[in-house]
């Protein structure tokens, strides 16, 4: 049993040495939504602080953790108004929830450089599974040597699932387009 145990220690001791660490290069990387208004036009929202980050220890990344953070305090429509509108309590209520959150609980390869990427997402005090689309964009190394990769995601949610919002959907719609693109750079 002992041996077992050793075993089993020096095991989970060599999965966590090999496992790598990626963080993003904020000035490389966005963070938007799209919703429809009226049913005929759309607007686009932008997270202007946010921070992300992969684990991983594979190389195909077909065993990586994504972790996601927004501040929903400082997200952008290019509207003085709506912007003030998002913050209320009927749509993001930052007062209560200043954050959004993702992690992811799986990764499965779609073939080529695309994913499924399943996880949880939590927006107003709701934490709801959902699977994005992931694609790897690219790898490189930049000019210190630091090894890079770059990720794009996009996926659709429902606003009402997360309690954003009690307009009809006729208003605003209940698809909410997201897309985040990054690069990453191995710690």
């Amino acid at each position: 049993m002992k041996k077992i145990s050793l075993l089993a220690i020096a095991l989970f001791m060599t999965i966590a040495v090999s496992a790598q660490k990626w963080t993003l290069d904020k000035a490389h990387s966005k963070l938007t939504f799209t919703v429809t208004h009226l049913l005929m036009s759309e607007v686009d929202g932008v997270f202007k602080s946010f921070d992300a980050s992969i684990t991983s220890s594979k190389e195909d990344f077909s065993d990586a953790t994504f972790e996601l953070t927004a501040d929903m305090t400082k997200v952008t429509t290019n509207n003085d108004m709506r912007d003030g509108h998002l913050q209320k309590e009927d749509i993001f209520n930052t007062a209560a929830f200043p954050t959004m959150t993702f992690k992811s609980t799986g990764i499965k390869s779609t073939g080529g450089n695309k994913y499924a990427l399943s996880g949880n997402l939590t927006m107003k005090g709701v934490t709801k599974p959902v699977t994005l689309n992931l694609t790897k964009l690219g790898t490189g190394t930049n000019r210190q040597g630091k090894k890079l990769v770059g990720f794009k995601v996009t996926g659709t949610i429902k606003r009402t699932d997360f309690g954003v919002g009690a307009m009809p959907a006729a208003v605003v719609a209940e698809d909410v387009e997201l897309t985040a693109s990054g690069e990453f750079a191995l710690n």
